[in-house]
């Protein structure tokens, strides 16, 4: 062992001064099972024999009482209100000096105090007799002079005097139950009171003497433990002072990235040694993740804060890939179109960007809402409430949230026919516009308009447009040995950030440097001692990886810390699919756009009546009395005959209670190849009737 005097830790801990710390403890003995495992507040100690412990600090956290006729045990918080007073000492003391040298430190705190002697006591022509009790007042010291105390004695008759007793003098003296009271603090803080007895005030908690007993934490570190520890000195252990033996031994601590970047700037670059690797399953995708093993070695150059944007490929066959990019990436890009397919996407972007133009993608028909044909540009001016019917009543109305657009039309699309629309339209219409308003819950598909092809650098784009954008790398970065954003055919740019990063490189390859984005990667490390693999004058030249790799569960976690507060765009009201409401908005619709939906189906009650002369629909009549389960019959064949007359169909009978039309009689064209077949006015009604029918539905 590294020491002779062998101590439990509750002892060591006790009799250490604050004002010696560090000390180096080694464990000697104690009771383990695989090593002494202690479960403390859901920390795990772990001491084995031979082990070194550094403490650091303790702090007082509790005290023990032990009932010392019964050896029981219970411990109270050094905040606890009780008071205790002192248990006089059985044994008596046979001096003077002895009984006040056995005193507080604080000696004349604790005056005064009361004694007796069983035997008389002369003091000059002054006799005390046996058993009288004497109350110490204040003790007097002078040099070349016997030390002696005053103390203050009560005759008969309430009479009283002073005596001052050398503290030489020999007898049996005896302390006085006190009345004085302690705190647990107070007795804690002087050693003399911490090694009385005492018994509580309150008699009904315990009136029997009790050995109080400092508990403390211990704050000590070990090496290869990445945290501080912290247990309690009541802790089974028997312990050795090895501070003189051990004062050369280099306690490694763990540091994290978070750790190490709050290192000040002389301490890089420096060599660091891999304790902890980052988790299997990482949040990037990377080379030089994998190249990470425990124990390897990394150069860590310097530390500082990048600006970064997060991209993503679009979704396609293959899975979609993530890339966290420094805004240092030499590459040159060009804008390209996003797709939206809500209206709500529409509001999102145009609050980004002002005057947004889209097209529509894909036609959209449905009831209540206004009809969009593939082809149609749109621009976004602003988002209104607007009302709109309820289902449920036709008097009510309720409000919603509708974007208001301007569906722009070429000027070669007039008609030259509408020269009767109103003042009000023309107004609407000039330059080809026409107002209509999207409900923000209404589903499109659309596709931002561009007429930008200028070439931008990626930290322009962040400058002169709002986020997300669409982006096409157009020349790759010519730093890069294979740069993997140029094989995209369009790249999205969710979001800017300033990240905190360590730029490393590894041991064998000191000039080909990365950025450790910190708050991203968990692993630790701990800074060694080894020289740098370069020349102090002369640092390699970095090359750095501007481009990384990043899993799809980076981008879940970015947008969850970024969305957090995000509303969810709004909910489509209930409507009644069998009946057809439209938005009461300040605009006629042209007459351009009704000739345009005249052959779709036509979302509004207005113009679900209208037909293409102007008229209003009658409605759709009973259905025949003649339609019946039966077929009908068949109407007679004509025969190409001499005679004038028509023969009549032999193969059906005909019923006689039907009424026979007359027809008038025709002369018959000899030379005629055809053979025509005479209609019967009954059967018109129904061919009449079915054609409306259809028409109707």
């Amino acid at each position: 062992m590294a020491g002779t005097t062998v101590l439990s830790l509750q002892q060591f801990i006790a009799s250490l001064d604050k004002s010696c710390l560090p000390k180096i403890l080694q464990v000697c003995s104690g009771v383990y099972f695989q090593g002494s495992i202690y479960e403390l507040s859901g920390s795990e100690v772990c001491f084995s024999t031979g082990d070194l412990i550094k403490v650091i600090d303790i702090e007082l956290l509790s005290v023990s009482c032990e009932d010392i006729s019964n050896d029981e045990k219970f411990e109270l918080p050094i905040n606890h209100t009780g008071l205790f007073k002192v248990v006089p000492e059985e044994m008596p003391y046979t001096s003077v000096e002895e009984m006040v040298s056995l005193r507080p430190l604080d000696l004349e705190s604790c005056l005064p105090f009361a004694f007796t002697n069983r035997s008389k006591i002369t003091v000059g022509n002054f006799t005390l007799g046996a058993g009288r009790a004497l109350t110490v007042l204040s003790i007097e010291r002078r040099a070349g002079e016997v030390g002696h105390v005053r103390c203050h004695v009560k005759g008969q008759q309430e009479t009283s005097a002073e005596v001052c007793i050398p503290l030489s003098a020999q007898g049996e003296f005896k302390e006085c139950e006190s009345e004085e009271r302690f705190t647990l603090r107070e007795i804690m803080s002087s050693p003399c009171l911490c090694s009385r007895k005492f018994r509580f005030i309150n008699t009904t908690k315990c009136d029997r003497p009790l050995v109080l007993c400092p508990i403390y934490q211990v704050h000590a570190i070990m090496s290869m433990r990445k945290n501080v520890l912290k247990f309690p000195s009541s802790l089974e252990v028997d312990v050795v002072d090895a501070t003189e033996l051990c004062e050369d031994v280099n306690f490694v601590t763990p540091l994290s990235l978070t750790e190490v970047f709050s290192q000040p700037e002389e301490s890089f670059p420096a060599v660091v040694e891999i304790l902890e690797v980052p988790e299997t399953r990482s949040l990037f995708k990377c080379s030089w993740l994998s190249e990470m093993k425990l124990g390897s070695n990394l150069i860590f150059h310097k530390k500082s804060s990048t600006a970064m944007v997060l991209l993503s490929s679009l979704k396609s066959r293959k899975s979609q890939q993530f890339f966290l990019v420094s805004q240092q990436y030499g590459g040159r890009f060009r804008r390209r179109p996003r797709e939206f397919n809500s209206v709500y996407e529409l509001h999102v972007a145009s609050s980004q960007a002002p005057a947004l133009k889209v097209g529509v993608t894909r036609s959209c028909e449905e009831e209540g809402l206004p009809a969009l044909s593939v082809g149609e540009q749109l621009e976004v001016v602003r988002c209104e409430t607007v009302e709109l019917p309820c289902e449920s009543n036709k008097e009510q109305t309720q409000f919603v949230e509708a974007l208001l657009c301007l569906r722009l039309q070429d000027p070669d699309d007039g008609d030259d026919d509408d020269d009767d629309d109103e003042d009000e339209d023309k107004v609407k219409q000039e330059n080809g516009r026409e107002e209509i308003f999207l409900p923000l819950y209404m589903q499109g598909h659309f596709v931002e308009v561009l007429s930008d092809s200028k070439k931008y650098k990626l930290k322009d784009l962040g400058k002169e447009f709002s986020l997300p954008l669409n982006v096409k790398v157009v020349s790759r970065d010519t730093e890069l040995e294979a740069d993997p954003l140029a094989g995209f055919a369009c790249l999205r740019i969710e979001a800017a950030m300033l990240e905190p990063t360590i730029q490393a490189s590894f041991a064998h390859r000191p000039e080909h440097c990365f950025e450790i984005p910190m708050e991203w990667l968990s692993m630790s490390v701990h800074f060694t001692k080894d020289p740098l693999p370069w020349p102090s004058s002369q640092p390699p030249k970095c090359h750095l990886d501007r481009v990384t790799e990043v899993t799809d569960m980076f981008f879940y976690e970015f947008r969850k810390q970024g969305n957090s507060d995000a509303a969810p765009p709004p909910r489509p009201p209930k409507r009644n699919m069998s009946s057809s409401k439209s938005l009461k908005t300040p605009s006629k619709p042209s007459k351009k756009s009704i000739e345009k939906s005249s052959n779709k189906s036509v979302p509004s009650t207005e113009l679900a009546t209208l037909t293409l002369d102007g008229k209003r629909r009658p409605p759709a009549p009973p259905p025949p009395g003649i339609l019946t389960a039966q077929p009908p019959p068949l109407v007679p064949r004509k025969h190409c005959v001499t005679t004038g007359n028509a023969r009549p169909n032999t193969y059906v009978q005909r019923e006689d209670s039907k009424k026979k039309v007359h027809l008038p009689e025709i002369a018959p064209d000899v030379d005629s190849d055809h053979d025509y077949e005479t209609v019967d006015e009954t059967f018109a009604t129904i061919l009449k009737d079915a054609q409306e029918n259809v028409m109707f539905y």
